[in-house]
């Protein structure tokens, strides 16, 4: 197993989750083909930059690994629908290196999450894996600027407008993907004032997250030992300590980077796409 501590794991994918996404090819051969990890939070620039990867990589049915907080709700439907066109495959987890008699080697760590508009790129998979201890957690997509106290703040008919409109973006979005209704009525349902609400092995089901129980699915391997690790149990419920500083310029759903009460989301964009007020802090 990998001489990696709980507390130096946790901390070590802390800081990547609080910096816009990031994809890295991990390439794992003669064991496997290889999977792209995919950590952080979707932001204007990330179509652009998985773009910039992909440009010079045969990527067609390959995994994708996410251990993501969400993030702009418009470009993470624009980089769901690139994902699904190129055919890849999607799983939730974290890419670490475990010791072997041949020394260091790749491997996928299940404990990890996929929250808010995560959940959605984990719906462009054309196949889907979600490792029983890993994460899946959604919520409601809200005002970014106003997120520090959602209740308090004053809304305009136009802010409203806003939100339905990239509501109706995501219902389809969903639907397109094979997604159920499910689970747009599990993220609606949950403001951004509550705990966001974990997803149960029953509604990964209902939902159509999850297409398959079997991890050699989207990470096979031409030996036996197919890259999925297991690490000891978390000693913290959560791995947030603070909020991404990263301005997301459009329509947003992104969870608290901080404990479990936290209720802070990322911001909407106004009519034309450009961002509106300040990111939440």
């Amino acid at each position: 197993m990998a001489s990696i501590g709980v507390p130096a794991y946790a901390a070590s994918f802390l800081e990547e989750r609080k910096m816009p996404m990031r994809f890295t090819w991990i390439a794992c051969e003669p064991n496997c083909r290889g999977w792209v990890g995919a950590v952080g939070v979707v932001t204007g620039d990330t179509v652009k930059d998985f773009d910039e990867f992909a440009r010079d990589r045969e990527l067609a049915g390959t995994t994708v690994v996410l251990d993501s907080s969400g993030g702009s709700v418009n470009d993470a439907i624009t980089l769901g629908k690139r994902w699904r066109k190129m055919g890849l495959l999607t799983t939730v987890g974290t890419t670490i290196e475990l010791q072997a008699a041949s020394g260091l080697k790749p491997a996928v760590a299940p404990q990890a999450y996929c929250e808010s508009m995560c959940v959605f790129l984990l719906l462009a998979g054309k196949t889907r894996f979600v490792p029983d201890e890993a994460h899946v957690r959604v919520h409601q997509i809200w005002m970014g600027d106003r997120a520090d106290d959602p209740r308090a703040a004053t809304y305009t008919a136009q802010d409203l407008m806003i939100v339905e409109r990239d509501i109706g973006r995501l219902a389809k979005y969903t639907f397109d993907m094979g997604g159920a209704g499910d689970l747009l009525l599990l993220s609606l349902n949950v403001p951004p004032w509550e705990d966001l609400h974990e997803l149960s092995a029953e509604e990964l089901l209902t939902t159509h997250l999850v297409t398959t129980h079997d991890v050699a699915a989207v990470l096979p391997a031409a030996k036996p030992d197919v890259p999925m690790a297991s690490l000891p149990p978390k000693t913290v419920q959560d791995r947030f300590v603070s909020m991404i500083e990263e301005k997301v310029p459009v329509a947003s759903s992104m969870p608290p980077l901080a404990m479990p009460k936290a209720t802070k989301t990322a911001e909407a964009s106004g009519p034309t796409g450009g961002a509106v007020g300040s990111p939440a802090k």
